[in-house]
């Protein structure tokens, strides 16, 4: 291909940007692709870290030295984070979710590819300084949540599950209390699955007394790995819970299945944040 026009460099770099979160891209990669000088590619990148920026939409980290380069860094500005989770407190008030026993239907937006998108994105940007190399959640609500916030960490996914599987190979297996029938249940993971030592992120759609995530812990604790932090899309007031650092996105301030009634608020997401 013949030396690209600047507009198309741009846009394509972009993409590969955007498309490779937390991925380091050598700037000399850029450079023999679009034929371009390194001082050029520098500049491209400066406009596109100033739109980035000013739109909330992330950044761009560059790294010197020999073995340097640029990778983008997700993120979410305050503002459109507000509305994002607005609009999820008034998808959750609806009456029409009530499941008997008192539960919420959660299946439609956990289905929803852009929503869970925008839930991911924001995820991703609490928890971008954490240096984190694996997302971990439980079967079988929370995995669509972990994988939309571990693409947007470019790191791998990790799935614990309460029925031990063969496909799984040799397992790491602790017993945990239900939060909801406090049931003493098993939950597995994988030995292939998770390094010794990781920093690990935990992602769930819902948290009552936090006995899955307790148990999500115990199981870190086996691989030697470090929790740097607990995400949940919804919490429901509990007596004693059992994890007290976490972030949530909404919580369940009150149903009435007779009345037919449910309120749900803003969670804890934005406690002693301000504007990025």
């Amino acid at each position: 291909m013949e030396k690209w026009k600047r507009s198309a460099r741009l846009t394509d770099m972009i993409r590969q940007l955007l498309f490779n979160p937390y991925r380091l891209i050598p700037l000399t990669v850029f450079a023999e692709k679009y034929k371009a000088a390194k001082s050029s590619i520098s500049e491209d990148l400066d406009i596109i870290d100033e739109v980035l920026r000013s739109e909330g939409n992330g950044k761009l980290e560059t790294v010197a030295g020999a073995a340097g380069g640029v990778r983008y860094i997700p993120g979410f500005g305050v503002e459109h984070a507000r509305k994002v989770v607005q609009e999820l407190c008034e998808k959750l008030s609806s009456p029409e979710r009530i499941l008997p026993g008192g539960f919420l239907y959660l299946s439609d937006l956990l289905g929803d590819p852009f929503f869970l998108n925008q839930i991911g994105r924001i995820f991703a940007t609490v928890f971008q300084e954490q240096n984190i190399d694996a997302v971990l959640t439980v079967e079988t609500k929370g995995i669509p949540i972990a994988y939309a916030t571990a693409a947007l960490l470019g790191v791998p996914v990790t799935i614990a599950r309460y029925d031990y599987r063969v496909t799984e190979g040799s397992v790491v297996t602790v017993h945990t209390v239900s939060g909801s029938s406090r049931r003493l249940r098993q939950l597995s993971v994988s030995k292939r699955s998770l390094s010794e030592g990781a920093r690990v992120l935990i992602i769930d759609d819902f948290m009552k007394a936090g006995g899955t995530v307790r148990g999500l812990m115990d199981l870190l604790n086996e691989f030697k790995a470090e929790v740097v932090g607990v995400g949940v899309m919804l919490e429901q007031p509990a007596e004693n819970r059992l994890v007290d650092d976490y972030v949530s996105l909404a919580k369940v301030t009150e149903i009435d299945v007779k009345k037919r009634k449910v309120q749900v608020e803003v969670g804890n997401v934005f406690d002693d944040r301000k504007e990025r």
